[in-house]
């Protein structure tokens, strides 16, 4: 969820109901060499609370400088990113390429925790490979160096986000009888339905959910909403015209008007999902630079769907 989970996003998503957040992931080398961009990365406010600093590497001293950076800012815990499979991550044996040496997870995880004076959390996936998928076991040997929470990923290093996410282990983990910390299972959860469904199915303590809320804030509310045994909202074009808006504004406060424009067009299409004959607006959203005309791209939107 990288250039997603910044603090524009993540307030608007604890506006509709999310109930923890994470920062994009920061990497360790980074922040331990007080990299602008990594810091800025760290900044949050009251409202995001709970709200943990997700952090990734592959060496035990940088892993615990940035821990203990990451401290200071006082977030309510430190998650630690085991799960990306991303090529440039993975390659590095950060992210889920650590799954290649299960020993120096352990290891790192440990020098975390023993680094921390606030809990600290994992994410994870389920293995390596198809032929390796020892999530029980790392399970076990995470909470026996003292983690306090794991979110398990449904598929492999090597599945990348391709085929189906596989629950079935993501419920063992939970069910395992040597297990006591909370277990959060991920992986293809694209609607509040699916999120109300899998977490029955599965008995998992949560929900993460991740890609789907792109440009989706609002699957929180409707979650929730199912929760309660109430029907999910149908979101009005009006209220995402108006979020996609403050989305854009309040990027620009943090990016600038340059970087905001560039990185809101990876959102277009999940704030806009299945309006008809949208592709023109679509693609004037994201190929113009000029504020003024998106915001006329926004206005015609809403003039030509205000009844949707």
């Amino acid at each position: 969820m990288e250039a997603i989970t910044n603090k524009p996003f993540r307030k608007i998503c604890k506006q509709y109901g999310a109930d923890i957040l994470i920062t994009e992931f920061i990497a360790s080398d980074a922040l331990s060499r007080d990299i602008k961009d990594s810091i800025i990365k760290m900044d949050f406010e009251e409202m995001e609370r709970p709200l943990g600093i997700q952090i990734f590497g592959n060496n035990a001293e940088s892993l615990i400088k940035a821990t203990q950076i990451a401290e200071k800012e006082n977030p309510d815990f430190i998650d630690i990113n085991w799960g990306c499979p991303v090529k440039k991550i993975a390659g590095k044996g950060c992210g889920s390429g650590i799954m290649n040496n299960i020993p120096k997870m352990i290891e790192l995880t440990k020098a975390v925790v023993d680094a921390s004076n606030i809990p600290v959390t994992v994410k994870t996936r389920l293995g390596y490979c198809e032929e390796s998928k020892p999530i029980v076991e790392i399970a076990e040997r995470l909470q026996d160096v003292g983690i306090q929470a794991l979110s398990i990923h449904g598929r492999t290093r090597s599945q990348m986000y391709k085929g189906e996410a596989d629950w079935t282990l993501i419920s063992e983990v939970k069910n395992n009888q040597r297990m006591s910390i909370p277990i959060f299972g991920n992986g293809d959860i694209d609607s509040a339905e699916k999120a109300i469904e899998y977490k029955n199915k599965y008995g998992v303590d949560g929900i993460l959910i991740g890609r789907a809320t792109i440009g989706n804030p609002f699957i929180f509310l409707q979650t929730k909403e199912l929760l309660e045994g109430k029907s999910p909202t149908i979101i009005p074009i009006a209220e995402k015209v108006k979020v996609c808006k403050y989305h854009l504004d309040q990027l620009i406060e943090l990016r600038g008007e340059k970087n905001a424009i560039l990185e809101m067009r990876k959102t277009y299409s999940g704030y806009f999902k299945g309006l008809s004959n949208f592709k023109p607006h679509r693609i004037k959203l994201v190929s113009s630079t000029d504020y003024k005309e998106i915001q006329n791209t926004f206005e015609d939107i809403l003039e030509l769907y205000s009844n949707n």
